[in-house]
């Protein structure tokens, strides 16, 4: 298993093959549907985002609050589709690698190839297991969207599955 850690560069991303495990350590971004709206948006209007995107690695999840004396609540991966309309763009913006569950369009796949990419999955159902390899959790854009704002998240060893590769082979 390959321990990449982040944000991710186009040398590790270069190295992996649909099919394979990683574990990732380091800090990534979140981002669900209306962050990626918001994103969009703000692009297409030519603005600064509120967050850098370029070289992120973004997980599509909504945590649930943290109990107390934990990092993080419940934090499971979101269907990808979900985001599919967004993620071109934000790939040609710079974003290398997008985290979440299921398979996703042909038009992301041709993005991930086309800005050398990488399309994780990771452990649906399993949002418990996941809150423990979560170090640190900030929110760092869009606070008034509650679990859809934008945070940062120092992960260790964070299980995933090289789902699409940058040449674009797919485990689906």
């Amino acid at each position: 298993m390959k321990t990449i850690q982040l944000p991710i560069d186009e040398k590790a991303i270069k190295t992996l093959k649909a099919g394979e495990m990683a574990l990732l350590s380091g800090k990534l971004i979140t981002g669900r549907d209306q962050a990626h709206l918001r994103f969009a948006g703000a692009i297409k209007k030519g603005k600064k985002l509120p967050v850098d995107i370029k070289g992120q690695t973004i997980y599509y999840v909504g945590p649930t609050p943290a109990k107390a004396g934990e990092v993080i609540g419940s934090c499971g991966p979101t269907t990808s589709r979900r985001m599919d309309s967004f993620s071109p763009l934000l790939m040609k913006n710079g974003l290398k690698a997008m985290i979440g569950k299921g398979g996703r369009s042909k038009e992301v796949v041709a993005a991930i190839k086309r800005h050398k990419g990488v399309y994780f999955i990771t452990i649906g159902g399993a949002g418990a297991y996941l809150a423990k390899r979560i170090k640190s959790a900030k929110v760092i854009a869009y606070p008034k969207l509650g679990p859809e704002a934008v945070y940062e998240l120092e992960v260790r060893d964070f299980p995933v599955i090289t789902a699409i590769d940058s040449r674009g082979k797919s485990i689906f």
